[in-house]
């Protein structure tokens, strides 16, 4: 068997829940503040996936304007009960203090192209919620349960309850099915049911350094259930040297010939300070049952739990379209895959493509790290170095307009390249960073003054180039007609910080990935429209990138 190196999906993609429908696999990994919702991934073969739709991509289904940063759409469950697939998924309103305003989902469609339906709500009872579909026509709702009471333990357990697919409700009693562990924090469940077992998956220990699989199980739904002989039976937790880091958060599938796996989440950190500028990626692992009727991590140590970053799969990955360059046009009714922007379903206020041009146009809004409605656009950092190229048309008339590059992880860590004007209306190049952003630990207020800014003409497009190795980041331009040479702007700034760990929030409480791509805002409230030419991702092989796949 061909050996894959992990990730399978790397970049920002967390939470993975995977499906095998026939011939045919499907992993939907969560998209917090970013829309359209949920990405779903296919696959013929476990090593090569190929990114096909975002089903949540309308209003009736979802609108994220005042979702905080790292809320949204939360751990999809993807299913399949022989008809018709069923996609369960969290909307968070507000993660942070006592309370949580977590509101779940169903939609279902008959194909995985869709179209999806409309959402059914089920509860706002906890977050991470799944379907399972019993082997007797019964469909039963598992979620963990959220207890604001018990701050700062309020992980109150997993919770089971039928659903009635009919009427579209929960029916029946509600039964805590699992406290969970000594490890704490219990989230993400998922059933299965084998050889008249039960078992329920679950991550454990926050999604920091210290998560995990945890397994048990039960001859009866309700339980009790049993804890696995090793409890976990995967964590990177005893292993702060392993390549893959975070592990948790997991899911199961069977390939047509009997072999297992379980995909997981993980994040591969870089510098000393342990940052996972990729986000969660999602890796995969073989699993072996034994005549216990316990499953166990398929390793070269018997007994270990740590994930491997080289895995056994059905077949061989080609990695050349992951180094190849992507040249990107804005020519047709939608952005091109890869993209995404924040939060509002009503595209039509923030950009348009143009079929005869092939640009980008973003129409500016609030500024950049708004909750509400900004026109930024971006696809995902998914290689440690790479290179971003676009050239804007834009024409401000005083600072209060803006639009440009951006290295973008949230409104508390992201590095822009704008194109803005002084008072007096003269245009001029200047980087705008966030407080937590820039290296003194606070906002370097020189940046912003006249005294850094570059003085370009009143007219001409402008080029602009930003290129990331490891963790320098540093910007260019060039004026396109003018001066062609790029020429930098800026010092090195440090590409780490655009990670989950400088995200803004306390611990466990980042769970996006790096972004790069284009904004503009126009704070004067009239809308002012920047034009993008074109926008290129190329990936680099450095030297600093020890585990680049």
């Amino acid at each position: 068997m061909p050996l894959v190196r992990n990730p399978i999906l790397p970049g920002f993609n967390a939470d993975p829940s995977i499906v095998r429908v026939g011939d045919d696999y499907y992993i939907a990994t969560s998209t917090f503040e970013w829309y359209p919702g949920v990405q779903i991934h296919h696959s013929k073969d476990l090593a090569n996936w190929e990114l096909v739709i975002r089903p949540l991509n309308r209003k009736a289904q979802l609108d994220m304007r005042g979702d905080p940063d790292s809320c949204g759409i939360w751990a999809p469950c993807l299913t399949h009960d022989g008809q018709k697939f069923w996609l369960v998924y969290t909307d968070v309103k507000r993660k942070d203090g006592n309370y949580k305003d977590a509101h779940n989902y169903i939609v279902t469609a008959e194909s995985i192209m869709g179209p999806w339906s409309d959402p059914v709500y089920v509860n706002s009872s906890g977050f991470d919620p799944s379907l399972f579909h019993d082997d007797d026509g019964k469909k039963w709702f598992v979620n963990m349960m959220w207890d604001h009471r018990r701050r700062p333990r309020a992980f109150a357990g997993i919770a089971l309850q039928e659903y009635d697919a009919a009427s579209g409700k929960l029916v029946g009693p509600r039964t805590n099915i699992y406290p969970g562990s000594e490890l704490g924090l219990v989230e993400a469940p998922h059933l299965y049911k084998r050889n008249g077992y039960y078992y329920l998956l679950t991550a454990e220990g926050g999604t920091g350094y210290d998560h995990a699989c945890t397994l048990v199980r039960s001859r009866s739904l309700t339980g009790p259930y049993e804890a696995h002989p090793q409890t976990h039976i995967l964590t990177s937790k005893d292993a702060p040297h392993a390549a893959l880091q975070r592990a948790g958060h997991g899911d199961f599938v069977e390939t047509p010939d009997g072999r297992h796996y379980l995909v997981h989440l993980t994040g591969r950190p870089t510098t000393q300070l342990r940052r996972c500028v990729l986000g969660r990626e999602t890796a995969i692992q073989e699993i072996t049952w034994s005549d216990d009727d316990w499953p166990y991590l398929k390793s070269s140590t018997p007994g270990s739990l740590v994930p491997s970053l080289y895995v056994d799969l059905p077949a061989a990955r080609d990695d050349a379209p992951y180094w190849a360059p992507k040249a990107y046009t804005f020519d047709g009714p939608h952005l091109p895959i890869d993209f995404q922007w924040l939060r509002t379903p009503e595209t039509e206020r923030i950009f348009r493509t143009d079929a005869k041009t092939g640009k980008l146009t973003l129409i500016g809004r609030e500024a950049i790290g708004s909750w509400f409605e900004q026109a930024l656009v971006a696809r995902r950092q998914t290689h440690f170095s790479y290179d971003a190229e676009t050239v804007v048309d834009f024409s401000p008339e005083d600072e209060r307009q803006f639009a440009g590059l951006t290295a973008y992880y949230c409104r508390f860590n992201f590095f822009y390249l704008t194109l803005s004007a002084h008072s007096d209306g003269q245009r001029e190049l200047l980087i705008q960073a966030s407080e937590a952003s820039w290296p003194t630990g606070g906002l370097n207020n020189e940046l912003l003054t006249e005294s850094h800014a570059v003085k370009i003409p009143n007219e001409g497009r402008v080029k602009m180039k930003v290129n990331v190795r490891g963790r320098q980041l540093q910007f260019w331009y060039a004026l396109e007609g003018v001066d062609e040479d790029y020429k930098k702007i800026g010092p090195v700034l440090d590409a780490s910080i655009i990670s989950d760990e400088c995200g803004g929030h306390q611990a466990h409480g980042s769970f996006t990935g790096a972004f790069v791509g284009v904004a503009a805002s126009d704070l004067n409230g009239t809308a002012k429209e920047a034009v993008f030419d074109g926008f290129t991702y190329t990936p680099v092989q450095h030297d600093s990138d020890r585990y680049e796949i």
